[in-house]
């Protein structure tokens, strides 16, 4: 209210000034209801104001990060070479009907593109060197070498000089890998039928069947065992390696025969995959991931249902598959529900609480975290000055990996490795600790941006990412487990999705032996061969001798 409001009229006795005292206070009244009007006016702008600032404030958060997500989804699709490249090029990019892998190196190469609006970046990124070719590959000195002399012309075989007969003085030699086509063949199994031609009625004696993968198959056990390494190692789906037999040897077999044999390997090496289990949980370390993977199931026509295959390893020991129609907490508590010892994860809440035993040690994968600042450093575009503090974290992350690498390089033992963990991880740690808490802080970094998730990320699981101070065994991430789904996601790229839910807990031990084998350094061909025939009437107590960790351990000694 203003000075004017304040003021006071003083009472008078003679009747015309009190009319005009009368007077004016009405104008002084009037005014002031005026002013009050107004200063209700000019606060409701006020709050309005407010009210459309916070809402241009959180339009512009959403807005940075969409901004920030669409840039990571476009660097997904065109791989590490775009990930120099502004947002103008990757719209430009967007815009093509197709882009080869040579033209986004291209563009990279010639420096960032101006943003709308925006001041050009006033340094070009460097080109990289051209690195020195390494030079030809030798090959394997254990193949054959099959020799191919190739003769001089007629004219080369006479001196230019004096029209002698030149004589061979050496060999400019090249060796090329060659190879032979695969060579298939009919093995007619004849079993002998013997009788005593005097002793009639003591009847026929026939030889007994040899042991076969699939006894009533008409595929051989090496040709099941090619469906199987082409499938699962190659990720050859099924119908194209009948289009192979049919094109190269015009044999035309159903795809369910081949389907089935694949599939009778599966259910034999379930038993297998189930002693691989027990061994697994008596450990005391274990790595768990999931992927998914989609599956015809006849209520959903037309539609897939999204599965999993839940994945257990451990460094040394076999991969374990597990099939499951969900990704529910509940697969995770199965699985580990006698389980006490330690359980290395990434960040997935299904594993975070009620898992296993309470003796059940619970620690998170440091790549992870360090994964979302590799994000949070991408979404920065070359026009833009990068945040030194998240290029700091990544070095502090370095720095910890470096340690393992070290070790490894070394060849230390888990003792020795600890040790050195101990000694120079601490000061680490603590730094990063510090780094982050002070950026969470920050008002320039938005909590729901790519750098805010990665640093609340990393302080809420900050206790589970430092158990590898406490355990030696504990390892800085779970690229073992990741590595282990690779076969996975390239296999679904080709084959799509698995045929039914049946299916699945067959297609899961599969894949758990063939990676076990792959891991363990066994080769898988021999592993089957050796394995398969037979095993359906093994016993229980012989499967522990069969697992791909067994087999590489005898290869070995």
């Amino acid at each position: 209210m203003s000075s004017a409001s304040k003021l006071s009229l003083p009472d008078v006795s003679d009747p015309l000034a009190a009319a005009i005292v009368a007077l004016l206070r009405q104008k002084l009244e009037a005014k002031e209801r005026v002013l009050s009007e107004k200063d209700q006016t000019i606060s409701a702008k006020d709050a309005e104001l407010a009210r459309k600032d916070q809402a241009l404030q959180a339009a512009g958060e959403i807005i940075q990060q969409l901004k920030e997500a669409l840039r990571l989804e476009r660097i997904k699709k065109y791989g590490k070479a775009s990930e120099t490249l502004s947002d103008l090029q990757l719209e430009l990019l967007d815009r093509e009907p197709a882009v080869a892998s040579d033209e986004i190196e291209s563009e990279a190469a010639s420096g960032p593109l101006p943003d709308s609006g925006a001041e050009k970046a006033a340094e070009r990124a460097p080109r990289r060197r051209n690195r020195q070719h390494p030079g030809r590959n030798k090959l394997p000195s254990h193949l054959q070498r099959v020799e191919e002399i190739v003769a001089c012309a007629a004219g080369q075989c006479r001196c230019g000089r004096c029209g002698a007969e030149t004589k061979v003085i050496g060999y400019e030699e090249t060796e090329v890998l060659g190879m032979k086509p695969a060579e298939y063949f009919v093995r007619v199994i004849k079993r002998e039928k013997r009788a005593c031609s005097r002793c009639i009625e003591h009847g026929v004696a026939t030889a007994p069947a040899p042991e076969r993968i699939a006894p009533k198959s008409i595929f051989a056990d090496e040709t099941i065992v090619e469906f199987i390494i082409r499938k699962y190692c190659d990720s050859v789906p099924l119908y194209r390696q009948r289009a192979i037999l049919m094109r190269d040897l015009g044999i035309d077999v159903a795809l369910t025969t081949i389907n089935d044999a694949v599939l009778r390997v599966g259910e034999l090496l379930i038993p297998v995959v189930e002693a691989m289990k027990r061994d697994l949980v008596t450990g005391g370390y274990i790595q768990a991931d999931e992927t998914h993977v989609d599956v015809q199931t006849p209520e959903k026509k037309g539609e897939n249902h999204r599965a999993f295959f839940w994945q257990y390893s451990a460094p040394g020991k076999g991969v374990i598959f597990d099939f499951e129609m969900t990704r529910g907490k509940k697969v995770a508590q199965e699985f580990f529900k006698d389980y006490g010892g330690i359980l290395h994860t990434d960040g997935y809440v299904a594993y975070e609480k009620d898992i296993g035993t309470p003796d059940l040690i619970h620690a998170c994968c440091l790549a992870h975290a360090r994964r979302g600042f590799i994000d949070a450093l991408k979404v920065q575009t070359k026009g833009q000055a990068a945040d030194i503090r998240l290029e700091r974290a990544v070095a502090l992350m370095d720095d910890l990996f470096a340690i393992d690498r070290q070790a490894r390089e070394q060849n230390l033992s888990l003792a020795d490795r600890h040790a050195l963990r101990r000694e120079r991880a601490p000061a680490l740690l603590s730094d990063l600790h510090a780094l982050l808490s002070e950026m969470k802080a920050s008002s320039t970094i938005l909590p729901q941006s790519v750098a805010g998730k990665a640093i609340n990320y990393t302080l809420k699981r900050w206790a589970e990412l430092t158990r590898f101070l406490e355990h030696p065994v504990i390892e800085l991430s779970t690229n073992w487990a990741e590595n282990s789904m690779r076969p996975v996601a390239i296999g679904r790229r080709n084959w799509l999705h698995l045929g039914s839910k049946e299916a699945g807990p067959k297609i899961a031990a599969i894949f758990s032996v063939v990676e076990s084998c792959r891991k363990l350094g066994a080769p898988i061909r021999k592993y089957l061969a050796d394995v398969l025939p037979g095993l359906a009437d093994r016993s229980i107590q012989e499967l522990a001798g069969l697992t791909p960790t067994a087999y590489a351990a005898k290869l070995a000694s």
